[in-house]
């Protein structure tokens, strides 16, 4: 049974990202995106609701997950310049088998970010 999650880590405290706000959309086929899911994320910086796609929510193709990182770090009191360096980071990936497990990590700060696909 497939699912796709996130977790978000904030590297510059130390903690999870607690109260980031994510947004899952799915790429179409000529480029246009469709919003899936909007979610805050709870004291462990991952979704309340459990994984942001489903066994029945799951399907091959692209996906992308933005997450709105300068809004988190402002709502943290951390001094951003205007623009900020990081804004939203817009991670694009693809879902091959939607029998499983998509494990989509974000290790954060003002200033770097990475992911992976986690397990």
């Amino acid at each position: 049974m497939g699912h796709l999650s996130t977790h978000v880590l904030d590297t510059a405290h130390g903690c999870p990202a607690a109260g980031m706000r994510v947004t899952l959309q799915r790429v179409l086929a000529d480029g246009r995106t469709e919003t899936v899911k909007q979610i805050k994320l709870n004291a462990d910086g991952r979704n309340d609701g459990g994984p942001l796609l489903d066994a029945q929510a799951m399907a091959v193709g692209r996906w992308r997950l933005l997450f709105e990182v300068a809004p988190y770090f402002r709502g943290r009191g951390v001094a951003l310049s205007e623009p900020a360096f990081i804004d939203t980071v817009q991670l694009d990936f693809g879902i091959a088998d939607a029998a499983g497990h998509y494990h989509v990590p974000l290790l954060v700060s003002p200033f770097s970010y990475s992911t992976y696909r986690g397990s």
